[in-house]
């Protein structure tokens, strides 16, 4: 706990606003490089505009001047998300920068493009990074020391990346999996860096906002401001920190303004400052105030996405798979590819929204994907996807061509694989039949127990033997000299009865002869 005995509650915001693509059909390869549906990403942008971000940032602004230095909040703002604003609303990138003036805004560091590099290439996860700390100088003029991963993706070895870029400390989610008997309401450390600090999301308050607050079925509903400080001064004896994360559109899109939300959100720092003991904190304050209760083990990458709070939103199907590994096949071409333009549509081609709409989970969370989903099926948002990066191959292909000593030398490796694999093969066919059950005869009864087989180097040396012996001498009618004559003996002394008869039979027909 700090010094004071303050107890913190963070507040952040996700804002990323997702694109789309337009419908890219197959005779467009070669032809049409242009990939993006202009009309429908700005007036999705301007709509969302008018009902969020301007009337929820100046509420923002409000309750700052109001509270004097007692309110705070933290936004997380995607690359893609500023270069719309540029685009197509001005006017609310200013408002943000209004707020970053205030000094009461933290804003956090995450990936250009709201990417899934982290889960498939440590150097084009640091390099987008990079890429989003630098937008963040330039446009807001603020310096990051916070991160947010696309969707609140983490694991443990994605915490230690994030440590080595000097980052204080991470977000994520409080997933019940991971977490077991311990409480979101603390703060934690990486398990592999204890020098990054974690704060886990309170996953039940915050989609008390997110997704219930419209409710009407809901237990709870109407939720107002004195109400949920309510909950949270019932949770302050057992609590230290608590994090509530959301979607920024939660405020004014998906719930409208007729809702109650605006309202909600004008009261609720005032209920919480008036009857709880938490003060409001960014996280870069909370890693500098608070000291963590203990480690947080996280091997496999978690999600703040559906039930599981895993990456099958993702990466749950193979059309997903499919597209995301060929995606990443470019990435080497791409970066030694120097073209400003097919830099910036690689950049915008690994946009996790589009990995997104081919998710097929039609079950509990099924209409939450059906809701921010511009395409019929998961198949339709796969074939257009890989229409579009077909495209976007022939320009890298165009663009940085293999020379025809890379091009001989990718053919003999693929040629030694085969060959590899054909030998594989072999040897486990013949281990296979080495290994074979005795046979069984028409009446039923086990046939006669052969021999083991011998090895490869007993037959090979079996074989070069045989191979130096002379032929033998074919007999003619008019031979006058045979081959000495030999007898076979079995283990009692007496040559075979087969072989005796043949060599009497062999007599008579010389006795005929003379």
């Amino acid at each position: 706990m700090s010094a004071a005995g303050k107890k913190a509650i963070c507040f952040y915001f996700q804002v990323h606003q997702p694109f789309r693509l337009k419908r890219y059909r197959f005779f467009d390869l070669g032809h049409d490089h242009y990939y993006y549906d202009d009309f429908s990403n700005e007036s999705i942008m301007r709509k969302v505009a008018e009902k969020c971000y301007l009337p929820a940032n100046k509420i923002i602004l409000d309750l700052i001047q109001r509270h004097k230095g007692k309110f705070k909040v933290t936004f997380s703002l995607s690359g893609i998300v500023i270069n719309q604003f540029r685009l197509y609303a001005p006017e609310v990138l200013d408002s943000f920068k209004q707020l970053a003036e205030t000094g009461m805004v933290e804003f956090l560091a995450e990936t250009d493009s709201h990417s899934l590099s982290s889960l498939k290439s440590k150097t084009q996860f640091e390099h987008q990074v990079e890429l989003h700390r630098q937008m963040m100088r330039d446009y807001l003029g603020v310096e990051t020391t916070s991160f947010r991963n696309t969707e609140l993706i983490y694991s443990d070895q994605i915490g230690a990346w994030i440590a080595d870029m000097g980052f204080k400390s991470m977000l994520t989610e409080g997933a019940k999996h991971v977490l077991g008997w311990k409480s979101p309401n603390y703060l934690y450390c990486n398990a592999i860096n204890p020098r990054l600090k974690v704060l886990l999301r309170n996953f039940v308050l915050s989609d008390d906002i997110a997704f219930r607050f419209s409710n009407k079925q809901w237990s709870a509903w109407p939720l107002t401001a004195d109400k949920y400080a309510t909950w949270l001064n019932k949770l302050a004896p057992k609590s230290e920190l608590i994090n509530i994360f959301l979607d920024y559109e939660t405020f004014g899109e998906h719930n409208w303004k007729e809702t109650g939300i605006f309202d909600f959100l004008q009261h609720l720092p005032g209920a919480i400052l008036k009857k709880t003991p938490f003060k409001f904190m960014t996280p870069s304050e909370v890693a500098d105030a608070l000291q963590p209760v203990s480690a947080i083990s996280i091997p496999s990458p978690i999600s703040w996405a559906d039930e599981e709070r895993d990456i099958t939103a993702w990466l749950g199907n193979e059309l997903q798979v499919a597209a995301l590994d060929k995606v990443y096949e470019l990435a080497d071409r791409v970066r030694r590819c120097n073209d400003e333009l097919i830099n910036k549509d690689w950049e915008y081609l690994q946009s996790s929204d589009h990995f997104y709409y081919m998710a097929t989970k039609f079950f509990s969370d099924g209409a939450v994907h059906a809701y921010f989903n511009p395409y019929d099926t998961p198949y339709d948002a796969f074939m257009n996807y890989m229409n579009v990066l077909s495209d976007f191959e022939i320009r890298v292909k165009r663009c940085f061509p293999a020379t025809s000593e890379q091009e001989q030398v990718a053919k003999l490796e693929a040629t030694i694989r085969d060959k590899e694999l054909i030998i594989e093969k072999q040897a486990t066919e013949i281990e296979r039949l080495s290994k074979k059950p005795e046979k069984i005869t028409k009446r039923g009864r086990p046939a006669v127990k052969k021999e083991a087989q011998p090895s490869l180097k007993e037959l090979a040396a079996k074989l070069a033997k045989t191979s130096l012996k002379k032929p033998a001498v074919k007999k003619t009618a008019g031979t006058t000299k045979s081959k000495p004559k030999t007898t076979r003996k079995t283990t009692s002394g007496k040559a075979p009865a087969k072989k005796t008869t043949a060599k009497k039979s062999i007599k008579r027909v010389r006795k005929t002869k003379e």
